[in-house]
């Protein structure tokens, strides 16, 4: 099978578009399929990715429109000689937005099955930052694009059914995978501990980017409590200002690898205060790890998170509803079985798995194209 994926964000840039697509690549090349890669130009960037080809479209930054430091693609007639060119058996769009949207054009024109995937919630956070008139027409350029291609694959519940909601057709719930082998709870590290405030406090974290659209602000009432350590992993443009938000915090910058494990399975309880994350994969990361987590009720980390037994789905922007989430672990005597069942529920999520899952709806779409305008025999 010949895949052209077209992605809206690719290395050097490190975000969940990114690592969802170096998953899918890896995972290609293993089953002996060939793959394409058509990304935003960047500086530093690979040409190349486990036998893929990386080609770059020109690009302008977003800031302009939405601070969240995403690049957009320009599209040019060069994206069609792109595509034609790789004859792709299907053409994966993954998080579209303007070069998503203008390669869905080319599909259709090409004749070519496309499958598209739903990955950042773009207006909602243009809603996070009070730009009502762009939430609304991201929200309808972004149903219009996915209504475009022959199928949507979106990563939770509350991601299928907004998307629905906007008319778009033949939606399907494809998760995201999580490396248990990386993220485990044999990882967690009694020196971390120490160096943390352990024994003495709860040491709760956050793993994440950090930006005002992530309301870590909202943890400030934790960070008040002598009886907690907050740990805040991750870097972005809102640092100094968390920094300032919270005075008692622990801020080790960008942490990947065997560190960041570390640190998953070091925290007692790990928190996403995000209300807009479609999937939110540092959640799966620190279930894999072994620790309970608390999460939103808005967004796909509700999915993940079963109440009261691997965690807690509360108004996090709600202070002292997050202060009794955290108070109520506190004396439970069962952590170290919600520690068991959160780790359980994700085990089974394997990238192998998840991208099998992928490859069978490559072929659906392809298939769907195979079939005839016509029965045999009807008379058009």
């Amino acid at each position: 099978m010949r895949v052209a994926i077209v992605t809206e964000s690719f290395l050097p840039q490190v975000n969940g578009v990114t690592n969802s697509v170096l998953r899918v690549l890896e995972y290609l090349e293993s089953q002996g399929h060939q793959a394409m890669v058509i990304a935003p130009e960047s500086d530093g960037g690979p040409s190349e990715y486990h036998g893929a080809r990386i080609k770059r479209v020109p690009a302008l930054p977003l800031h302009s429109l939405l601070p969240i430091g995403l690049p957009v693609a320009v599209p040019s007639r060069k994206l069609e000689y792109l595509i034609d060119g790789f004859a792709p058996d299907v053409l994966h769009l993954a998080s579209p937005f303007a070069l998503g949207g203008y390669s869905a054009r080319i599909a259709r024109r090409l004749g070519l099955p496309s499958l598209s995937i739903y990955q950042t919630d773009l207006a909602g956070f243009a809603r996070h930052y009070g730009l009502n008139i762009a939430h609304s027409s991201l929200r309808k350029i972004v149903g219009k694009i996915h209504t475009s291609t022959d199928r949507t694959l979106a990563p939770s519940t509350a991601a299928c059914g907004d998307l629905r909601e906007q008319g778009v057709p033949n939606v399907h719930l494809w998760r995201r995978g999580v490396n248990t082998t990386l993220f485990h709870p044999s990882k967690r590290d009694a020196s971390l501990r120490h160096m943390w405030g352990a024994p003495e406090k709860l040491i709760v974290g956050y793993v994440g980017r950090l930006a005002n659209e992530k309301r870590i602000s909202d943890l400030a009432i934790l960070d008040r409590d002598p009886r907690v350590q907050l740990v805040i992993v991750g870097e972005g443009p809102a640092s100094e200002k968390l920094q300032r938000d919270l005075p008692n915090a622990i801020f080790t910058g960008f942490k990947s690898g065997e560190d960041l494990g570390a640190a998953y399975a070091t925290f007692d309880l790990f928190i996403h205060p995000g209300p807009n994350e479609t999937f939110c994969q540092a959640v799966q990361e620190a279930l894999s790890s072994g620790t309970p987590c608390i999460v939103p009720q808005t967004g796909g980390p509700a999915d993940l998170v079963t109440q009261r037994a691997t965690g807690y789905i509360i108004d996090t922007s709600n202070s002292k509803t997050l202060l009794t989430a955290v108070e109520h672990f506190m004396g439970r005597s069962d952590r170290e079985q919600m520690s068991l069942l959160a780790r359980e529920s994700v085990e089974t999520r394997t990238w192998s798995a998840i991208n099998n899952q992928l490859i069978n709806h490559y072929q659906s779409v392809i298939d769907a194209r195979r079939v005839p305008a016509y029965p045999v025999g009807a008379v058009a």
